[in-house]
């Protein structure tokens, strides 16, 4: 199997895997879920060794229906994260910061019958609004994260996390080469998404 076969399986699994390649953030490395599989340990693992915010990739359609638009309507075409309000669960969680709490409010968001009356803002999840035309046309983590979980068959939503080293800097792809055989991790770089769309 190829290294995104590898990634694909294990996403069907539930498992988090290593997403590389993100060029318009300058080579940021992000840990990567399938938002319909997410548990309390994925929030928890990733707040623990990721230390970034834990987001929700989603796509427009998704937004619409949960009434989210994004913050900077520039985003897309720059750099930066195409953030929408942050969100949380508007039932069944308490003060919303735990890792069992941010996971419901991701599955609560990303249920098929989810609508804008299912939520509240602020709140402790940051959703990221994809581009409709995918990595092709904006070739970021949060497009390769929705993609990733399509082609895995979980789903159109992914949960995500930037990985920062200890000193607090953000890790690059040859800092993690241990981090992903300690926890044996599957990888996936957004340059393998971008290749299989142009065969």
């Amino acid at each position: 199997m190829s290294r995104l076969e590898l990634a694909l399986a294990a996403l069907a699994r539930g498992e988090i895997i290593l997403l590389t390649g993100d060029r318009l953030r300058g080579g940021d490395v992000d840990l990567v879920a399938a938002a319909s599989l997410v548990r309390p340990e994925t929030i928890n693992f990733m707040a623990r060794y990721a230390r970034g915010l834990v987001c929700l990739a989603i796509t427009p359609d998704r937004a619409v229906r949960l009434g989210l638009s994004l913050l900077d309507t520039g985003a897309l075409e720059r750099t930066g994260r195409p953030f929408a309000p942050s969100i949380e669960a508007r039932e069944g969680i308490t003060t919303g910061i735990s890792a069992a709490d941010r996971a419901m409010t991701v599955q609560v968001a990303t249920s098929a019958s989810a609508s804008a009356q299912d939520i509240v803002s602020p709140g402790h999840v940051f959703p990221l609004i994809a581009c409709s035309g995918g990595v092709a046309v904006r070739p970021s983590a949060t497009e390769a994260a929705v993609e990733l979980c399509r082609m895995a068959g979980v789903g159109d939503a992914a949960v995500l996390c930037a990985v920062m080293k200890e000193d607090g800097h953000m890790a690059r792809a040859e800092d993690l080469e241990s981090f992903l055989i300690d926890h044996g991790m599957e990888s996936a770089d957004i340059g393998d998404l971008i290749d299989r769309g142009q065969e």
